[in-house]
């Protein structure tokens, strides 16, 4: 047998995602924004050229990467359709944070609606980069048992 133990085998081949990262036109203007109108934070920044910055959710759970990276083409965010990729957070109220993002210069892509048949309520928006933004308020949480929340909240 190649493992003397199954438990030596699960430990190596368990992984949990350390962070998302993708190329960013303004890291630095996007790092405020996100923070300011999503809640997220600053966890590691460099000033190199790439400007990269790490962001985490209110919860320490999830961490973007956003940087501009030279050697690394600029994706077309307003063009790439919602379904290719797009970065979504949790709402208790998804018509009143569309609301809020909107008047914070994000663009309204799909409108707040029922859109499963678990009864979860779904919005698409971009940020004002582009970048597509999905809000979620699910009927049951994808995994453990965290409360919904606000992003807005701090």
């Amino acid at each position: 047998m190649l493992f003397s133990s199954m438990s030596v085998f699960v430990s190596l081949c368990v992984m949990v995602i350390e962070h998302v990262a993708f190329q960013h036109p303004d890291p630095v203007a996007a790092a405020d924004w996100y923070g300011r109108i999503l809640g997220l934070s600053v966890v590691r920044a460099s000033n190199g050229a790439a400007q990269a910055r790490f962001l985490a959710d209110s919860q320490g759970r999830t961490v973007l990467e956003i940087y501009n990276a030279a050697a690394a083409p600029m994706p077309d965010y307003p063009a790439l359709s919602p379904l290719v990729l797009h970065v979504a957070f949790t709402s208790a109220d998804v018509s009143a944070d569309v609301g809020r993002l909107v008047a914070s210069g994000a663009s309204l892509v799909d409108a707040p609606a029922v859109a499963s048949p678990s009864g979860d309520e779904l919005a698409m928006l971009r940020d004002p980069w582009g970048i597509p933004i999905q809000l979620v308020r699910r009927s049951s949480p994808l995994i453990g048992k965290s409360p919904q929340g606000n992003p807005s909240t701090k």
